[in-house]
C-alpha cells in the first residue's frame, strides 16, 4: 500500500514554479512561454524533466519527453497529472511487480 496522497494541480504548479524561481531568480507566470523567453535552455529543460521525475514520482519516456510538455508551467502541470492518473508504475512500485 503506497502511503502517496493524491496531489492538486496547484500543489504541482506551485512546487513547479518554486522549483523555476530558485534556478532562474524570475517569478514566471503559470502559462508564459519559457523556451520563448530565454529562462529555459535544453540543458535547465533536462532538469526539470529530472525535478519532475523525482518530486512527483512519474517517468517521462518518449514522446513525452517533447518540448511543448515543458514550454509553460501549465503544460508542465498537465503532464504530471496525466502520467499519474495514467497509473504509469512509479519508482516505488516497478512495472513487473
Amino acid at each position: 500500500m503506497s502511503g502517496e496522497r493524491a496531489i492538486t494541480a496547484e500543489e504541482i504548479e506551485q512546487e513547479i514554479t518554486a522549483f523555476i524561481l530558485g534556478r532562474v531568480k524570475a517569478e514566471v507566470p503559470a502559462d508564459q512561454d519559457l523556451f520563448a523567453s530565454g529562462l529555459v535552455s535544453s540543458m535547465f529543460a533536462m532538469e526539470l524533466v529530472v525535478h519532475a521525475e523525482q518530486t512527483f514520482s512519474v517517468q517521462i519516456l518518449g514522446d513525452d519527453l517533447k518540448r511543448d510538455n515543458f514550454r509553460s508551467v501549465k503544460a508542465m502541470t498537465a503532464l504530471v497529472l496525466r502520467l499519474r492518473d495514467a497509473g504509469q508504475p512509479t519508482a516505488e512500485q516497478p512495472a513487473d511487480a
